[in-house]
């Protein structure tokens, strides 16, 4: 099984966006659907956009009506998403120091949480291809590290497991998680036709999306 994983934005609190998303996708033939997105981009976006290596979802040379008939064509892939969402206001207290949040450790729990919500698997092989990003007091090293003893307990143990952080320049199929997480922030931060995005990618959704943390805040309330 490959995965290929994205983010919306970063884990921080400011009046755009009150949730922090990390969306994922599965795919029987990893290349055919790499192949007809390029495809797409070249024969639809703007001239000058056409031939970069990456256009994310947020790039400013698209409008809305192109982003969701975008968001269409890739629902109309062979991709099966699973994605992991949390309430920045739900950030529990373990991810909070005396310089702000967490941010390499949360975001490193919530990749291991949407990857858990694929098990069980029959796969002899689980790897995952995701963004480079700042981890935030975490080397790649140990993101891998972390993610990998989490998810080997689920698995057989003759299982291949493989966790790549990758350049989305170079990973065609990271960019399409991109505008899928794209489409779930227009969605749960209330922004511009989320709605219209969301019923399109809907189909596509393996399970509902998975809300980490809910009960923090409330929990952390009683503890006081």
């Amino acid at each position: 099984m490959n995965i290929y994983l994205d983010e919306t934005g970063q884990i921080s609190k400011h009046k755009d966006s009150k949730y922090f998303i990390i969306g994922s996708f599965t795919t029987g033939d990893s290349k055919r659907v790499q192949k007809q997105f390029v495809g797409w981009k070249k024969k639809k976006f703007p001239r000058k956009l056409r031939n970069l290596s990456e256009v994310k979802f947020s790039n400013t040379g698209l409008d809305d009506t192109l982003r969701l008939k975008t968001i269409k064509f890739i629902s109309n892939l062979d991709v099966r998403i699973r994605y992991s969402f949390i309430k920045l206001n739900n950030i529990p207290n373990d991810y909070l120091g005396k310089n702000g949040i967490k941010a390499g450790h949360l975001y490193t729990d919530m990749v291991s949480k949407t990857l858990e919500s694929y098990f069980p698997i029959s796969d002899m092989s689980f790897r995952v291809f995701c963004d480079t990003r700042n981890l935030k007091g975490l080397t790649s090293s140990e993101f891998k590290s972390i993610v990998t003893s989490i998810i080997r307990s689920q698995l057989d143990p003759k299982s291949i497991i493989q966790i790549e952080r990758l350049d989305s320049t170079t990973n065609v199929n990271i960019q399409i998680a991109d505008w899928i997480c794209g489409a779930l922030d227009r969605y749960y931060n209330n922004k511009k036709f989320g709605n219209e995005f969301f019923a399109v990618l809907k189909n596509n959704l393996l399970s509902e999306g998975l809300e980490l943390f809910k009960k923090s805040v409330i929990n952390q309330k009683i503890q006081l």
